[in-house]
């Protein structure tokens, strides 16, 4: 499954990079990307998986960046 969220208040693009680079690391991904210039992070993982994925994804973005939030 592929998915794609909006973002708000994600402040820089490194900190962007840093929550794709731990997004990839999350077991069942595939793919994923956040992009700091659209404000959208998209998240390609295994259909079985894919909310918990979505959470752990979520808990990510928050660790680099507390203010930002994934609109569902």
């Amino acid at each position: 499954m592929k998915k794609k969220f909006k973002l708000q208040d994600l402040d820089c693009a490194n900190c962007a990079a840093k929550m794709e680079d731990a997004i990839k690391k999350i077991d069942g991904v595939t793919d994923a990307s956040v992009s700091f210039m659209t404000q959208k992070m998209m998240i390609e993982a295994d259909d079985d998986v894919f909310d918990d994925v979505v959470k752990k994804a979520i808990d990510c973005i928050a660790k680099v960046e507390p203010d930002c939030v994934v609109l569902v």
